[in-house]
């Protein structure tokens, strides 16, 4: 009896200058399904803004990156990644909606971790709404809440005024791999 491999395998590819506006749009379209489930609708235009994403993008030290399972493109990650400190983050992770639930965000993590392998610390920021990426962060990933964002303490990244799903409210987390 043959039997069939159904594990994905999941891998990297370095996103093109030609395929940004796409990975742009899938990115908006997944981040808005949370947005919608907590919120009703995404009010105030896509989530993240244009301009957050291209500032992602161009952020010294940012690699995009495509998310592959099995070969076919089923989301994305900007990494900034300093040679020096080795104090590297996360900027944005996604699974394209209707990807959810098949263990491509753990391996797609572990991939980064893997391509990265001089990390000191890793670094990521999600709402406060969105419960499954603090499970993801915390409980799958060993990433801990190390800052907790609200009106008594904003995030000095945040310029003033920025109108957020959730308002201001953000944690902070880290994983250290070295001392």
């Amino acid at each position: 009896m043959t039997q069939i491999n159904t594990e994905n395998i999941v891998t990297l590819e370095v996103a093109k200058k030609d395929e940004l506006s796409k990975f742009k749009r899938d990115l908006q379209e997944s981040f808005a399904v949370a947005v919608i489930e907590t919120f009703g609708s995404v009010s105030n235009g896509p989530i993240p803004s244009d301009e957050d994403i291209d500032a992602s993008f161009n952020t010294p030290g940012a690699v995009i990156y495509h998310i592959l399972s099995n070969g076919k493109k089923v989301g994305g990650a900007v990494v900034v990644i300093d040679e020096i400190t080795q104090y590297n983050s996360l900027h944005l992770l996604f699974i394209s909606k209707g990807e959810h639930s098949h263990g491509i965000g753990y391996k797609a993590w572990k991939a980064i971790e893997e391509k990265y392998p001089e990390t000191k610390i890793w670094e990521t920021h999600t709402p406060y709404f969105e419960k499954r990426n603090i499970h993801f962060y915390v409980n799958k990933c060993g990433f801990k809440i190390v800052e907790y964002f609200n009106k008594n303490h904003p995030d000095p990244h945040i310029p003033e005024g920025e109108d957020l799903p959730g308002g201001e409210d953000f944690f902070r987390f880290e994983k250290i791999m070295k001392k």
